[in-house]
């Protein structure tokens, strides 16, 4: 072959690699804050400098929990009302395929060594478990009523879950597809976090307005804490989500109808002080320096921005209908 002709057909391939490889560094590190909007059906996508929204990105219905694949390529939704979990592309921002669940997804994880999905059904009342490549369900794992709280154990052989009406957490062996153990905890239990290495597994309990406190190797209660900011009434407290530091020592509790999210001190299981934020607190991320908190506030229609160090909100960006969650590319 002539080294023209060569030179013709490697423009073309450099140029399509070399598109290729932009589209990829632009899906990565954007810093971009993605929010689950459960009645605009929507993930609203915002810019992390101004705080305005760079995409509208239309969904399946009631989006709700979101995680990233690993290399943040993909953008994982669970949608409620249509049984599916969209797959957001992160470069393009738009949904490119759906895989099916159960009835009613809330929440779940991806686990990316075994490159399976876990993801809890709330109105079938199943653990779904999820082949990633094939898009299908390979087992269904019965659960207490609604569950809600999803999470991997460090093993990566076991997995927690949360039932809102059984006020139970169970643990599943996902080798055999089964649960193999529960506790009980206070009354609707909903998400976790856990210390480094699953020694602790915390969870907030809703309508008990409390968080528990599960030892992660006996998988028995080691206690539990309760809330009350200042000038709210104890009925008001209903602890949804929460997030953790990395090295444990702290964690943040969205407490729902109270509007706070409350500052724990992990090891000394104590209060350190509570920021306003917005109207049924729910959803919460902490960013990867640890130095500010994205709080959803479901029936405020908005996100509210919490600087860790002074405890106190920066500010509060309109979003969409019933704000679920909210996670950050980075």
């Amino acid at each position: 072959m002539k080294r023209g002709s060569i030179q013709a057909i490697a423009t073309p391939l450099m140029l399509a690699l070399g598109l290729a490889l932009a589209g990829e560094a632009s899906a990565r590190g954007t810093g971009y804050l993605f929010v689950s909007n459960e009645k605009s059906n929507n993930v609203v996508v915002l810019d992390p400098k101004s705080l305005q929204i760079v995409k509208d990105i239309k969904t399946s219905r009631r989006p709700r929990d979101m995680h990233f694949s690993q290399d943040h390529l993909k953008l994982y939704v669970a949608c409620g009302d249509d049984d599916v979990i969209d797959v957001i592309d992160v470069a393009t921002l738009m949904v490119e395929k759906k895989i099916p669940t159960g009835a009613s997804p809330e929440t779940f994880v991806v686990d990316e060594k075994r490159r399976q999905i876990y993801v809890s059904n709330e109105e079938s009342s199943t653990l779904s478990i999820i082949d990633m490549e094939q898009g299908v369900t390979i087992a269904e794992v019965p659960t207490g009523a609604e569950p809600e709280g999803v999470m991997l154990a460090p093993d990566g052989k076991t997995a927690y879950v949360t039932s809102e009406v059984g006020d139970l957490i169970h643990r599943i062996d996902l080798d055999q597809g089964s649960v193999i153990d529960d506790v009980v905890v206070g009354t609707r239990p909903r998400r976790f976090a856990a210390t480094p290495g699953g020694k602790e597994v915390w969870v907030t309990t809703e309508l008990s307005g409390e968080v528990w406190i599960i030892n992660g190797e006996e998988f028995k209660v080691a206690g539990k804490m309760d809330f009350l900011p200042p000038g709210m009434r104890k009925s008001d407290v209903t602890p949804v989500g929460i997030a953790m530091t990395s090295d444990g020592k702290n964690a943040f509790v969205t407490l729902g109808h109270a509007a706070h999210v409350a500052f724990v001190d992990v090891p000394g299981r104590k209060v350190l002080g509570y920021a306003l934020v917005g109207k049924r607190a729910w959803g919460i991320t902490l960013s990867k320096d640890e130095k500010t908190l994205y709080v959803a506030n479901g029936l405020g229609d908005d996100i509210t921005i919490v600087d860790v160090a002074s405890r106190k909100a920066k500010t509060s960006v309109p979003v969409g209908r019933i704000p679920w969650g909210v996670v950050i590319d980075e």
